[in-house]
């Protein structure tokens, strides 16, 4: 009998995102699997632009996943992620991204949310990130997993770790933000955050399916 790793069938993924911090997380939980070569878009030239139009996470993530692996002809995982906002109904949801306009930065959705939230006790200020990770290869959707981070909208930012809206979201348990959390060390926050704990189920769920084929 071989061994664990020789059982398991080596497959190239192409990771669907240009974000740089996005990309370091996750190969910093999911990099070191067995048996997996992961590739950026940069690898391949022709990659077609999505339009996020899904009316969920999960739309979204599944979207883009198949878009590239169609288009790069190999496997391909895509996250879609974003806060929601109990007080604003949900909101920014899918739109986290471009909250404040087509081609925002972090710090104007930032302030957009924290001005909607101006006049809310900070009971009233529950939220979760939500982190939605498709895997599909060019003929089918092989898995989706999604998962959440539980905390409260910050009254200002607070932190210079992280990305997106991690400087004003807050995490009871340490009494930190999230970018806080990561601004010396990314070690709490690769096992607590919304991605974190999808990409955990992503590893559980991918060793088998590798083993299978």
């Amino acid at each position: 009998m071989g061994s664990y790793v020789n059982e398991i069938h080596s497959k190239t993924i192409v990771i669907a995102t240009q974000n740089k911090k996005k990309k370091e997380e996750i190969l910093a939980i999911a990099g070191n699997i067995p048996g997996i070569i992961f590739r950026g878009t940069e690898d391949f030239p022709f990659i077609p632009v999505v339009e996020e139009d899904g009316r969920t996470f999960r739309d979204n993530a599944i979207k883009k996943a198949t878009t590239l692996a169609k288009a790069c002809n190999t496997w391909a995982m895509a996250d879609d992620s974003g806060l929601e906002i109990r007080a604003l109904n949900g909101r920014p949801g899918v739109l986290s991204n471009r909250y404040a306009g087509p081609g925002a930065t972090d710090e104007a959705n930032i302030q957009k949310v924290l001005s909607e939230l101006y006049n809310f006790t900070e009971e009233k200020r529950a939220a979760r990130f939500v982190c939605s990770i498709a895997l599909v290869s060019p003929h089918e959707l092989l898995f989706v997993v999604e998962d959440y981070c539980e905390g409260f909208i910050a009254k200002e930012p607070r932190g210079s770790g992280g990305f997106g809206y991690d400087p004003i979201f807050f995490v009871p348990y340490y009494n930190q933000t999230l970018a806080e959390l990561s601004q010396f060390s990314t070690s709490v926050k690769n096992k607590i955050s919304h991605r974190a704990k999808a990409l955990q189920q992503f590893n559980e769920r991918i060793i088998p399916l590798l083993r299978s084929r």
